[in-house]
C-alpha cells in the first residue's frame, strides 16, 4: 500500500514536470516545438529548462501535504531527486 502511494506521487510529479516543460517551451518560443527543442539541446539549456519545468512539483507537493497524503508527497520528493540527477547528466551532454 505504501509503495503504491509513493509511486502515485512519483508519477504525478513526472507528469507535472512534463506539462511544465511543454508549457514553458510553448510560451517562451515563437517557433515550432520540435525546432525549439533542437535549439535548446544545441545551446545546452536542457538542464536549466528541466529545472524550471519542475516548479509545478512544488504545487503538487503542497497539495499532497494539505490533503494529508504524506506518502504521495514523498513520491514527489523522490521524483525531484531523480530530476536533479537527470539535470546533472544533461549538463555533461
Amino acid at each position: 500500500m505504501i509503495k503504491k502511494e509513493v509511486f502515485i506521487g512519483f508519477l504525478v510529479a513526472i507528469i507535472a514536470t512534463i506539462f511544465g516543460f511543454y508549457l514553458y517551451v510553448e510560451l517562451m518560443s515563437t517557433a515550432e516545438f520540435e525546432t525549439t527543442l533542437k535549439v535548446i539541446i544545441e545551446e545546452g539549456f536542457l538542464g536549466k529548462i528541466i529545472g524550471l519545468s519542475a516548479l509545478p512539483n512544488l504545487l503538487v507537493f503542497f497539495i499532497f501535504l494539505k490533503k494529508k497524503q504524506e506518502y504521495r508527497a514523498r513520491g514527489v520528493v523522490l521524483a525531484c531527486i531523480a530530476l536533479a540527477i537527470i539535470i546533472l547528466g544533461a549538463q555533461f551532454i
